[in-house]
């Protein structure tokens, strides 16, 4: 709960139970598809290596909730 709160809700000024609701689940997502987590040792929560990327590829940001969160994939 910390997480959200400090990475998303506390940066965000919500207008709404919609803008609430879907700003929680942009970050849900990122957070257990996206996001590495240190105790995983760099593999996000449904497996995926995040330090797989080769660094000569080309890398592509994709921005979440307005620049807020970067995801970033090989092109």
């Amino acid at each position: 709960m910390r997480t959200v709160r400090t990475d998303c809700l506390d940066r965000i000024l919500m207008i709404g139970r919609r803008h609430l609701e879907h700003v929680l689940a942009v970050y849900h997502r990122h957070y257990n598809h996206h996001r590495p987590h240190r105790a995983l040792r760099p593999v996000t929560p449904d497996g995926r290596d995040s330090t797989s990327l080769d660094p000569t590829q080309h890398i592509r940001r994709h921005d979440l909730l307005g620049g807020l969160i970067h995801e970033y994939k090989a092109a």
